[in-house]
């Protein structure tokens, strides 16, 4: 191989639980997930056809701080399971899905609601509104000989103290299993890859000084600072 002609950028990395760092390949984001959140966001409950947008590798950001982004006014929120990939493929069968799972960690798909709402008018993709700069804070990757494969347990979010976000992984439309299958008939999932599982209802604005803390029962929690 030639010589890269300029310095080659750092690779994307989430901090492990008892060291070391997982390499992030690709992230790939479910939309409306969970039947609560669809109807808040004016959308049908009943179960269609998954679908993915994309955020950055480098979007996400482990510091604890979300810097209020440019060009919008209307931030938001979304307490999501991130599961990481160890191996991938194409055509996973769902009953071997998990076999490709490293480990999960507490996530937040941050959103510029106003530039994603735009998009959606003109029929445009979101990353605009979604794959922005440390647009995906995220906590410490837990191994599965932590935490195994949760499969249910309360998902939630507050804002200064104040519960925001509620629900349970339970209530996912589309499980681990399935998104991890149905994304491999459309893309050869690589070790690295991760999967942002959507959110519950009660999404909404964030100002800078706000603090956010997230939990996922059995995963861990995440305390993030907008400013």
């Amino acid at each position: 191989m030639a010589e890269f002609v300029i310095s080659a950028p750092p690779v994307p990395a989430i901090a492990v639980s008892g060291g070391g760092a997982f390499p992030v390949h690709r992230v790939y984001c479910i939309g409306r997930n969970y039947a609560d959140h669809a109807v808040e966001m004016g959308h049908d409950p009943e179960r269609e056809p998954p679908f993915f947008f994309q955020k950055n590798p480098d979007n996400l950001d482990p510091s604890g701080r979300f810097p209020y982004p440019s060009q919008s006014n209307d931030v938001h929120h979304e307490v999501e399971l991130l599961v990481a990939l160890k191996s991938g493929g194409t055509q996973i069968a769902r009953d071997q899905a998990l076999s490709h799972v490293y480990g999960y960690a507490v996530c937040l798909d941050m959103t510029r609601r106003d530039l994603q709402g735009a998009a959606k008018k003109m029929g445009r993709p979101w990353e605009i509104g979604k794959a922005f700069e440390r647009s995906g804070p995220v906590g410490p990757l837990m191994p599965l000989a932590q935490v195994g494969h949760p499969t249910q347990g309360r998902i939630a979010l507050s804002v200064n103290g104040v519960l925001r976000q509620e629900g349970d992984l339970d209530q996912m439309i589309w499980k681990v299993p399935e998104m991890i299958s149905y994304l491999s008939e459309y893309f050869e999932l690589r070790a690295g890859d991760v999967i942002l599982s959507g959110t519950p209802s009660g999404v909404g604005a964030v100002q800078r000084g706000d603090v956010l803390d997230a939990v996922i029962e059995g995963v861990g929690a995440l305390r993030v600072i907008v400013v």
